[in-house]
């Protein structure tokens, strides 16, 4: 008997339960069509700021609604929307399969890139913003280490008795950053080797404070918010697309941000580096207001991208998003 009722008393708490949650998802819409209620996010500091934009302006038209946003890299942000921590994970970096048979559900929300960086007191900076580095050299600097002064770096011949040795930094954490500028590499994120340091913020801070220094941040770590100009103690390193030696007018597009979003838009800047940016679910959304957010985002909210320094998506692709998160 006793178990009888332990057995009736869970099933009357789990209806319970039931009953509770259901109501305050009715509730996320009013009598009047008003939206209230949570949405948690967390993930890739490269869409960290673009985020942060959107709900602040998205939260003025819902006033009801309120939006809590995390960063701490790409894999913090789909694991905790594999594991509905949060309502959706930030991702700077493809979707990988293992991930997508666990339920990952996404689309593509906007865009952005990956860039090199080098510290603006480094004694080579005037010769490297005119010949820039190639992908075969920075290879040799990240993956194979085969090159590990600036002397040889900056050089066709192998000169291997460089006084000024480079210090390369690298993520420490699991992030869309360090995986694509890996891929550019031809590699992952394991295969990256350097002094570790966590988070974008971080590691911009890290080449910031060493003359030898070299690194990679995501766009919106390396120019200013404000001023739009390159952050102070920081360069963007030239990529030698066509390895000629020469940073070539069509190559020379780093001075302010709107130059290096315009190349990504055109695509003058390699992609990889540049990369599409996600929202990641488990599962198709249920919750009324998830959805409206993310819908909101792919169509008013794309006005915000340019202003925060994000490419825009195409139109192609931003159709192909809504029809997933509409189709039933």
């Amino acid at each position: 008997m006793k178990k009888i009722l332990i057995g009736v008393i869970v099933i009357i708490i789990i209806i319970t339960v039931g009953i509770i949650i259901n109501n305050g998802r009715k509730q996320e819409v009013g009598r009047d069509g008003t939206l209230s209620g949570r949405i948690t996010m967390s993930g890739a500091w490269a869409l960290y700021p673009m985020a942060v934009k959107w709900a602040e302006e998205f939260q003025k038209i819902h006033p009801n609604i309120k939006i809590d946003i995390a960063a701490g890299g790409a894999g913090k942000g789909m694991a905790d929307a594999l594991g509905e921590i949060v309502d959706i994970g930030n991702i700077s970096r493809d979707i990988y399969n293992a991930e997508i048979e666990k339920g990952a559900w996404y689309v593509a929300v906007t865009k952005d890139a990956v860039v090199p960086t080098i510290n603006e007191n480094n004694p080579f900076v005037d010769k490297i913003n005119k010949h820039g580095i190639s992908r075969d050299m920075f290879i040799n600097i990240w993956i194979t280490e085969s090159i590990d002064n600036w002397e040889q770096a900056l050089s066709m011949i192998d000169i291997t008795t460089g006084k000024n040795k480079i210090h390369v930094y690298t993520r420490s954490d699991a992030c869309g950053a360090a995986e694509t500028w890996a891929k550019y590499l031809g590699k992952h994120q394991d295969d990256i080797m350097g002094i570790g340091v966590y988070g974008d913020p971080g590691l911009a801070e890290a080449v910031k404070k060493d003359n030898l220094g070299i690194g990679y941040n995501n766009i919106n770590y390396a120019y200013d918010a404000e001023t739009k100009e390159q952050i102070p103690g920081i360069r963007v390193l030239p990529i030698d697309i066509n390895s000629n030696g020469e940073i070539d007018e069509d190559e020379d597009f780093y001075n302010r941000r709107e130059d290096i979003v315009n190349a990504i838009t055109n695509g003058k800047y390699p992609s990889p580096p540049a990369r599409d940016l996600y929202f990641v679910c488990q599962g198709k959304p249920e919750r009324k207001i998830v959805i409206e957010f993310i819908k909101w985002v792919l169509t008013d909210g794309q006005q915000f991208v340019s202003e925060a320094g994000y490419i825009n998506l195409t139109e192609e692709k931003i159709e192909e998003a809504l029809e997933k998160i509409e189709d039933n």
